[in-house]
């Protein structure tokens, strides 16, 4: 067959991807342009070459399964679409309390190399078993005046047993965590990992990488600058006044007015609230989320590949503070972690909310922790 259309693979021609790789500060030490959203300096789907246009195809011949859980919600099915089309994804098995037979039908109709399967709760075996990566989105959503930290009587118990049987079923995956409150369900998923005595912290992730794509998104906006060429990296943790975009460390090098600065990291920070209240109680950010998770995942399968210089953020635990988990750049590699940056130099007006920020953290952490330890 002659080479797909790029605009048919969102992951490898219509999505930006994470930028410069950077260490030491955020400073950038090497450019990973691609076509893909992740950043890739290859792309992964068959393409034609210029000497063997209509000829012979260039294919990646990487192959991992993956699974989604909580695939059947608004976060679950794009983000299991996204998946589908991604062609490091080989086998992709979607788990939730119902309805994911039907949606692995759906998506078995894409004409994609990933074979696809819906799982139920008496086929969680089956659907760890064996998985590279786990992306985690169960839950359920924010409604209009809802905070993330309401969501923690319900969500911390969904990320308990899910983790727990990743924890069973496949113990070396990479770990995923969106349900939210993130800043909560990661010490949560880290002490079930404890618990189980498989506890990794390479292959454990929040994923805030939905921050970085809004703070990317709001100053090109701004400042009439492709997106593409955009990035801002937000550290500390992934709900209100922990969000903290280091506007000081935009690349390209950017100039910002204060009342340009406090705006922008009030939107970013409060970038949920603004869809779940223009969604009038219809839903929440689940679209830009599962475009955000689509991104983070596929650059932990870049990095379990052995591709140099995959760079995210991601709320992990860390020594960059004092907190035991915080929110910077981390270099992705084949177990994980390989490194968390840190946070480079900052402003007084950073730092001011990065004092806030460890203050409204270390509640939340301790509050997982609590809630995982006597569960």
């Amino acid at each position: 067959k002659t080479a797909r259309m790029n605009a048919c693979i969102p992951t490898v021609a219509t999505m930006r991807a994470p930028k410069t790789a950077r260490m030491n500060g955020f400073k950038p030490v090497k450019a990973a342009r691609s076509s893909g959203f992740a950043g890739r300096t290859q792309p992964l789907v068959a393409r034609a070459t210029p000497k063997a246009a209509g000829r012979k195809m260039v294919v990646d011949t990487m192959a991992y399964k993956v699974a989604v859980l909580g695939a059947a919600g608004g976060i679950g099915q794009p983000l299991s679409l996204l998946m589908k089309m991604n062609p490091m994804v080989t086998e992709l098995a979607l788990y939730d309390i119902a309805n994911t037979p039907g949606v692995a039908a759906d998506l078995s109709h894409l004409n994609t190399a990933a074979q696809v399967k819906g799982y139920l709760p008496d086929d969680m075996e089956a659907c760890l078993t064996g998985c590279d990566l786990v992306i985690i989105p169960a839950g359920v959503p924010r409604k209009p005046g809802m905070t993330r930290d309401d969501l923690f009587s319900i969500n911390a118990g969904i990320v308990y047993d899910l983790v727990d049987g990743c924890a069973k079923y496949c113990p070396k995956a990479v770990l995923n965590i969106i349900s939210n409150p993130v800043n909560s369900t990661v010490p949560i998923a880290a002490e079930v990992l404890k618990k189980a005595g498989v506890y990794d912290k390479k292959k454990l992730l929040g994923v805030s990488c939905l921050d970085i794509v809004r703070a990317d998104t709001f100053v090109a906006e701004l400042k009439g600058l492709d997106t593409k060429d955009v990035d801002v990296p937000v550290i500390g943790g992934h709900a209100g006044v922990t969000i903290l975009p280091l506007l000081s460390q935009t690349t390209p090098a950017t100039t910002f007015t204060e009342e340009e600065i406090e705006k922008l990291t009030d939107r970013i920070q409060n970038g949920g609230t603004e869809v779940v209240e223009a969604k009038a109680g219809a839903g929440s950010a689940t679209l830009s989320m599962a475009y955000a998770a689509a991104r983070f995942g596929e650059s932990c399968l870049r990095g379990l590949a052995g591709e140099a210089d995959i760079y995210e953020c991601a709320y992990v635990d860390s020594d960059v503070t004092e907190l035991a988990y915080f929110a910077t750049k981390c270099k992705l590699g084949k177990e994980g972690i390989e490194e968390v940056l840190p946070t480079g130099d900052i402003t007084p007006y950073e730092a001011g909310i990065l004092e806030k920020c460890k203050a409204e953290l270390t509640g939340s952490i301790a509050k997982g922790i609590k809630f995982a330890q006597e569960k």
